[in-house]
């Protein structure tokens, strides 16, 4: 079992080092994919972003790190502290490599837009079904290993990280869960059992036949037979990780499996990609990957803080 440093590290350079790997590969369909992707494309692939340098987390790694930013300099979720961080990633390029941003969501950037007409950021995401993106799950990572309240504040402060780009309940409820799941897999449980584990808090949480428990079951739960899809929505995000996740399987081969699905690559990688971090460890993450990835010096500094925070 890993530490606890090693899990919190595992988690962070997971996430980023698994969005790094799959942004080259972005867009492509599963069968367009070489048959293994490594950090620099292979000569004549049509690499996703070709401005580019390998090694470079995109829009999701930058704000995970917001997020992590935010809880630690707040002590709390602040919305409208996230929402300021978005903004300025999107604007000045804080959190994003050599302060260069190269993608951003749709639904993200419009709710950027009302961010920056003074719309306040509890306000500002769409929340119709059509806007189930999976721009609020592939930040959400910190509050799980931040987090130090109940269940039932667990939740609600994962559903209020949701809300400043993607207010609809299946993207909230999707983000609660992870969360749970994220802080059981910090405290130590397995992949599996801590999924159950949280399932069933959430369940307590919310109680039976409520809106949130409903939505889960019947877009979330009810798609468990389904073939996974790299899709960016939402849903397939997450059960992607959850299945990737189920069998024990080492980080490298959880990412590898994530970025095959195609399309969303970089984060279907790095949704799957933290937890299996978190689980494994940072020794579970290839050394040559760790060591091409770029900009390092930001989250270390952030990982430090974490660490430091969980002792006290």
């Amino acid at each position: 079992m890993p530490t606890l440093n090693q899990r919190l590290a595992g988690a962070i350079w997971g996430h980023l080092v698994a969005d790094a790997l799959g942004v080259p590969y972005e867009f492509h369909p599963p069968h367009a994919l070489p048959g293994r992707v490594t950090m620099k494309p292979p000569p004549g692939f049509a690499r996703a972003h070709a401005g580019t340098h390998p090694g470079t987390w995109s829009d999701d790694g930058a704000q995970m790190l917001a997020l992590l930013d935010s809880l630690l300099t707040c002590g709390r979720f602040d919305a409208d502290d996230l929402g300021a961080r978005l903004v300025a990633w999107l604007d000045r390029g804080d959190y994003a490599v050599g302060g260069h941003v190269f993608d951003v969501g749709i639904q993200t950037s419009a709710a950027i837009d009302r961010l920056r007409g003074g719309v306040p950021a509890g306000r500002a995401g769409a929340s119709d079904e059509r806007a189930n993106g999976n721009g609020s799950l592939m930040r959400v990572l910190p509050l799980g290993l931040w987090h130090r309240g109940d269940d039932a504040t667990l939740c609600a402060d994962a559903a209020a990280s949701s809300a400043p780009t993607h207010a609809h309940l299946r993207s909230v409820v999707c983000c609660e869960v992870y969360s749970l799941w994220v802080r059981r897999l910090r405290d130590g449980a397995t992949a599996p059992e801590g999924y159950a584990d949280a399932v069933a808090a959430f369940r307590r949480v919310h109680g039976r036949g409520s809106a949130a428990v409903t939505e889960f079951e019947s877009h979330v739960r009810a798609r468990e037979a389904s073939p996974l899809g790299g899709t960016g929505y939402v849903v397939d995000s997450f059960r992607a990780a959850v299945v990737l996740n189920r069998d024990g399987a080492g980080y490298e081969e959880v990412v590898r499996a994530a970025i095959a699905l195609g399309h969303d690559t970089d984060t279907t990688a790095c949704v799957a990609g933290g937890i299996a971090g978190l689980v494994g460890g940072v020794e579970a993450i290839p050394e040559a990957w760790r060591d091409a990835l770029r900009g390092r010096e930001l989250p270390a500094r952030l990982l430090a803080a974490l660490e430091a925070r969980l002792r006290e």
